[in-house]
C-alpha cells in the first residue's frame, strides 16, 4: 500500500490534522514547502520549506494561509514561526535566473533547494500544489496545500513576508517603479512605471508585458531571451 494512505491525506476541519495524521503514521518530521512571487513580473521568487513540530503546532493557533491574513498578522507570526519551527529555510531564486530557466522549473528547483536547505530532514514532504520531483524523501502535493497543512501555511507565511520586505528595500535600489506597494505584481500603476522607464535589472524579461514596455523604450532583451515571451504577469500570487 503506497503511503500515505488516502484515509491519512483526505482533507479534514483545520489546519494541523495532516500534519498529525503523518506523524500518527510515523512519517514525520513534516516539511511544508511554497512559494510567493509566481505571478509577478519583477523581483525574486521567493521559495520557503518549514518544519513544525506536533508538540508546537498549537504554539502558532493563529496561522493560517498567508493569503488570508493581513500584512500586521503575517509580521507577527513571521518570528513566531521563525521561534517554533524545528527548522525552516527561505530560497530567493532571482529574476535573471526564472528568466533563463522558465518560472515553472525555478519554482520546483527552488523547492528542491529550500528543503535540502532544512537543518532537519525531513520524513515526509507536503508541497503547495506542485510535485516536486528529485527530493530525496517521500512527498505529496496538497491542492491549496497552503489553507490545509499548518506546515505550508507556515512556509507561505515566511515566503510572503521574506519577499514583502526585499520588495520594499528594492524600492530604494530602483525609485519610481512602486516596488514597495505592488510588490512586483502587474497593476496599472507598475505598467505605467514601466512605459514611463523602462524595466530594471529587477524585470522579469520573459515575461510578455516586461518584454513589450522594454521594446517601447527602445531597449534590448538580453539575447538569451529574445526568444522567450510566454509568460505573463498576474496580479496575485
Amino acid at each position: 500500500m503506497s503511503w500515505p494512505p488516502r484515509t491519512v491525506i483526505r482533507k479534514a476541519s483545520g489546519l494541523r490534522t495532516l500534519e498529525s495524521a503523518l506523524y500518527r503514521n510515523g512519517l514525520g518530521p513534516v516539511a511544508g514547502v511554497d512559494e510567493v512571487g509566481r505571478g509577478a513580473c519583477a523581483g525574486p521568487l521567493v521559495v520557503a520549506a518549514c518544519v513544525l513540530g506536533p508538540n508546537r503546532l498549537e504554539s502558532l493557533a493563529d496561522l493560517d494561509d498567508s493569503k488570508k491574513l493581513g500584512e500586521k498578522d503575517r509580521e507577527r507570526l513571521f518570528p513566531l514561526i521563525r521561534r517554533y519551527a524545528l527548522a525552516y529555510h527561505v530560497v530567493l531564486i532571482p529574476s535573471a535566473e526564472v528568466d533563463r530557466r522558465g518560472v515553472h522549473v525555478a519554482n520546483i528547483e527552488g523547492m528542491r533547494r529550500a528543503v535540502a536547505g532544512l537543518s532537519v530532514r525531513p520524513g515526509y514532504v507536503l508541497s503547495d500544489g506542485f510535485r516536486v520531483p528529485g527530493l530525496a524523501v517521500p512527498s505529496l502535493p496538497v491542492i491549496g496545500g497552503d489553507a490545509a497543512a499548518a506546515c505550508i501555511a507556515a512556509a507561505s507565511v515566511l515566503a510572503k513576508v521574506s519577499r514583502d520586505r526585499l520588495m520594499v528595500e528594492m524600492e530604494r535600489e530602483h525609485p519610481g517603479y512602486g516596488f514597495a506597494e505592488h510588490k512586483g505584481y502587474s497593476t496599472p500603476a507598475h505598467t505605467a512605471a514601466m512605459a514611463r522607464l523602462g524595466p530594471c535589472a529587477q524585470h522579469r524579461y520573459s515575461y510578455v508585458n516586461v518584454r513589450r514596455a522594454a521594446e517601447t523604450v527602445g531597449m534590448v532583451p538580453p539575447v538569451q531571451l529574445r526568444h522567450r515571451c510566454d509568460v505573463m504577469g498576474s496580479g496575485g500570487e
